[in-house]
């Protein structure tokens, strides 16, 4: 089949960095250190980022893109004939085979009445977004250079590298000239935080005599020398211990952190024509691709000779628009359509006729009622 006249010549999408940290060095990248900002009211306002927190920060730019209508494609058929006979009895014997309680004589003794070729296509969008929020975090304050003088970039002009196309990924930024010096929240500025195992007493029950300072024979035990406590083993005897959230140091560097989501996000249509088909099972079939279409913004399928996929495709970009348009930034879409060969078997044995279908490349079987079973399995 000779397809070349759909084929898109963007379908070979650019690379670019990988997801995972690491993948390309940027200065200002967070550092996961487990380290927590301060209430958001001891902080300062900062000029453009008044408003902080899970909710998406809006593009600048949303709407600037504009899809280009294609030149029209000229209308063709594509149909697949049926499988061969030999072909539809070979998957269902396998298919039979594979089942322990089915006999395989149906498989082996049918006569085949009609193979019906169905023409099922599959259409899938994809939109490949960023969006943004922003928050407040903190790192143990050592002395390290504080970027706290200048002009806050906006949120959506800090450059941060796409990573590869169409899959999922999330990353932290620092924003510049952010920053701030402030006392520990969580230990007071004190570097130390009270033991929760000794409630700062920097002793504990014994566990040999279960505080009773005498053991099961009525002796003295030797582990708390008779009185029942013991030294705290997590403190060692202090009553407190280093501050997780500054590591001791009493005080943190403070700064806004800008969070970047990139997400594949998909609406797959599957055109039946009523066959009786369950379609839920071509979820890991593989199709003939007919078309991949790739650009910043795509336009709409118009031209393929199935009416169902070019209204299927006018649906899907027309609400993936009006869902992502306005709350985050499209990177980039891509949308494909294959066909997925479906054959419709009528058979006939032992005087009864019956159906099955083969499907996809695979040549997986499918069928309702399988005229031998054992009993167990028709119980069921």
């Amino acid at each position: 089949m000779d397809r070349t006249h759909l084929l898109s010549d963007q379908d070979i999408a650019h690379p670019g960095p990988s997801c995972p940290a690491g993948s390309y060095a940027d200065p200002n990248t967070v550092p996961n250190d487990g380290a927590t900002a301060p209430p958001a009211d001891l902080m300062p306002v900062v000029p453009g980022y008044e408003s902080l927190g899970p909710n998406v920060i809006p593009p600048s730019d949303f709407g600037a893109a504009q899809p280009q209508a294609p030149s029209r494609v000229p209308e063709r058929r594509f149909d697949i004939p049926a499988i061969a006979e030999e072909l539809a009895q070979e998957a269902f014997i396998k298919y039979a085979s594979s089942k322990c309680c089915y006999s395989s004589k149906p498989a082996k003794e049918m006569v085949f009445t009609d193979l019906q070729s169905l023409n099922t296509y599959r259409y899938r969008l994809e939109t490949f977004t960023e969006s943004r929020t922003t928050e407040w975090d903190s790192e143990p304050y050592n002395g390290q250079v504080v970027d706290g003088f200048g002009v806050a970039p906006a949120p959506w002009s800090i450059p941060v590298p796409i990573p590869s196309l169409f899959q999922d990924c999330k990353k932290s930024v620092r924003v510049p000239h952010t920053s701030t010096v402030k006392g520990c929240h969580s230990c007071l500025n004190l570097g130390r935080s009270a033991c929760s195992r000794c409630v700062n007493s920097g002793r504990t029950r014994c566990g040999s005599c279960s505080g009773m300072g005498r053991t099961s024979s009525d002796q003295r035990c030797i582990m708390c020398q008779g009185s029942g406590m013991i030294r705290c083993h997590s403190c060692g005897g202090v009553g407190s211990i280093t501050c997780k959230t500054c590591k001791g140091q009493g005080k943190l560097l403070c700064f806004i952190k800008l969070k970047m989501t990139w997400k594949n996000n998909m609406n797959v249509a599957v055109i039946d024509k009523g066959s009786g088909f369950p379609v839920e099972l071509l979820d890991q079939i593989t199709g003939e691709r007919l078309l991949t279409d790739m650009a910043a913004v795509v336009y709409p399928v118009v031209s393929f000779p199935d009416s169902s996929v070019n209204a299927a495709s006018e649906s899907a970009v027309r609400e993936h628009q009006a869902q992502f348009a306005t709350t985050c930034r499209i990177l980039q879409q891509r949308q494909t359509i294959e066909l997925i060969p479906i054959t419709r078997v009528h058979y006939a044995w032992n005087e009864k006729t019956h159906i099955y279908f083969v499907y996809g490349t695979e040549h997986k079987v499918y069928t309702k009622d399988y005229p031998a079973k054992c009993c167990c399995c028709s119980i069921l």
